[in-house]
């Protein structure tokens, strides 16, 4: 049965308003994002793949040391031998010879020793007469691995007194380095292989990533990484009596303290000069012949003669000649 509404004739007739319709008070409303639920879409790839992104040059991996001379891990363990078959020499007197020299030549009297070991490859001349007047000249070439010079005679003399000297000091000129080059201090024996900080008692101021290093062959710390070298460049190493402080100088001015605390007590040992290098340079070392760029190193206080040859600890009498130093001795 159906349902129909009844129309009144009867009831009045009404004109619509003007104008149009007012809008419906529903509300509409878009239909939501995406297939209705239980739709499965379907997709078909493009015509042609998108552009690869440019890649980036990844950066490098950390490393302790950004090393340019990267030294062999034989060449580690050779040094480690080496360290272990030869002890440390015992403090010295020099001979009576080097003290007469010393008293003829004063700084002059101090030269270099090039290293016997195969690494070495260069030119070691004490007759530098186109350099820093009487400097030692270092010339190497590309086929020198890493190697230790050191010098003839102790900077530091563990049986000699220092009165009125506050402690010793070098300079390294740089006239070419397109390998390594490192400036410090070591004791003999020192293997000649390997870089000056890299072993027992020795430190090195590496100037390929200026860092420094105190018996430290991984790697080394920060030191001066705002500075970088170049030809005309100088670099100079001092030692502390007092306070055992190593420290270093870039074109006259003084750096802040490397290490402190190094060699003592004093009569532990001997400390020797040592220049590292490795590949292709040409450096001049200056112990005082030449007037120093570091202008307080030219004081007496700072000089390595009046030291090494003169009063004996304890004594004035210089006792009897003691032979050189010898690896295998």
């Amino acid at each position: 049965m159906g349902f129909f509404r009844r129309s009144d004739r009867n009831a009045p007739h009404y004109a619509p308003p003007p104008g149009p319709p007012p809008p419906s008070s529903r509300a509409r409303y878009a239909p939501p994002p995406g297939l209705p639920p239980g739709r499965i879409p379907s997709y078909s790839p493009p015509p042609d793949p998108p552009p690869k992104p440019k890649r980036s040059a990844a950066p490098p991996r950390w490393a302790p040391a950004p090393e340019i001379s990267e030294a062999s891990e034989q060449d580690f363990e050779a040094g480690v031998a080496f360290c272990d078959a030869y002890p440390l020499d015992q403090p010295k007197l020099i001979s009576s010879a080097a003290v007469e020299r010393i008293h003829e030549r004063g700084c002059g009297a101090w030269g270099l020793v090039k290293p016997a070991h195969h690494h070495f490859s260069g030119l070691v001349n004490g007759d530098n007469k186109s350099g820093l007047a009487g400097s030692w000249r270092v010339v190497t070439d590309k086929t020198c691995k890493d190697s230790c010079i050191t010098s003839d005679l102790p900077v530091v003399g563990a049986l000699y007194e220092h009165r009125g000297k506050r402690g010793i000091y070098f300079e390294v000129r740089i006239n070419k380095m397109e390998g390594t080059i490192a400036v410090g201090t070591a004791c003999k024996p020192y293997p000649e292989f390997r870089l000056p900080g890299w072993n027992r008692q020795s430190a090195g101021f590496h100037l390929d990533d200026m860092r420094k290093f105190f018996e430290d062959a991984d790697g080394g710390r920060d030191y001066a990484p705002h500075l970088s070298v170049h030809p005309g460049c100088t670099v100079g190493c001092g030692y502390d009596f007092s306070t055992g402080v190593i420290f270093f100088t870039f074109n006259g001015e003084r750096l802040p303290d490397a290490f402190r605390g190094l060699y003592l007590p004093r009569s532990a040992c001997d400390v020797y000069a040592a220049i590292g290098v490795e590949g292709v340079n040409d450096l001049e070392v200056n112990f005082g012949t030449a007037t120093f760029i570091w202008k307080e190193g030219n004081e007496w206080a700072w000089r390595v003669e009046g030291h090494v040859g003169q009063t004996i600890a304890g004594t004035s009498y210089l006792g009897e000649e003691l032979p050189a130093y010898s690896k295998h001795g």
